[in-house]
């Protein structure tokens, strides 16, 4: 990993997190501080950002690629709550600020590239810029809304009804989720999303 200020692709880096749904109001100066902070890490597809159960934990911007967020039963059945891809972010701060263990993990679902650094350092950046602090927390209670609708909709939509909600609100990751990562966060198996698709139900 390197530091963003050190980073070769330096300036095309820096553009694509000043696009960033978090970052994209922080003034030039914040952001020249932030650069020191932020490491630039590569992912392959299936890589494990953050293993659930975990203490120590980081604050992920997404630059290329796309992750998931994925928490497991002890029993090994697991559950997709989300996608996150480019100009996004994940985070498990509000467990950190809980001092509780990462209730989830965070996987690389295609090749991604993440800018991050530690959730402590992150914090302290927060308290130092109250207004980046409120997107940011502003953003993490849309998250959380955003999950405990898609658990809902598992529960109330037949599963047509579920694709088409997510193509609705995900349209820009429709075609590049792979499809057993979507059958599987729409609670379904690949061949019944396979068999909707042929049937002219999607």
């Amino acid at each position: 990993m390197t530091l963003l200020v050190n980073h070769p692709q330096r300036s095309e880096l820096r553009e694509r997190l000043r696009q960033n749904i978090v970052l994209r109001r922080l003034n030039v100066k914040a952001f020249d501080e932030l650069e020191h902070m932020l490491a630039i890490a590569d992912h392959r597809k299936g890589d494990v950002l953050l293993s659930q159960g975990a203490h120590d934990m980081d604050q992920y911007f997404v630059l290329d690629g796309i992750l998931k967020r994925v928490v497991a039963s002890p029993e090994g059945k697991e559950m997709i709550l989300r996608f996150a891809k480019e100009d996004d972010m994940d985070t498990s701060y509000a467990a950190w600020r809980l001092r509780t263990p990462a209730p989830y993990s965070i996987r690389a679902v295609t090749k991604a590239r993440v800018a991050k650094l530690p959730l402590p350092q992150w914090a302290e950046f927060l308290d130092a810029h109250p207004d980046i602090k409120e997107d940011f927390e502003y953003e993490i209670m849309f998250l959380m809304s955003e999950v405990m609708a898609h658990t809902i909709t598992l529960h109330l939509l037949d599963a047509p009804g579920r694709v088409h909600r997510f193509v609705r609100k995900h349209a820009d990751l429709a075609d590049r989720v792979p499809k057993k990562e979507l059958a599987s966060y729409l609670n379904l198996s690949a061949e019944t999303l396979s068999r909707l698709k042929h049937a002219g139900k999607i």
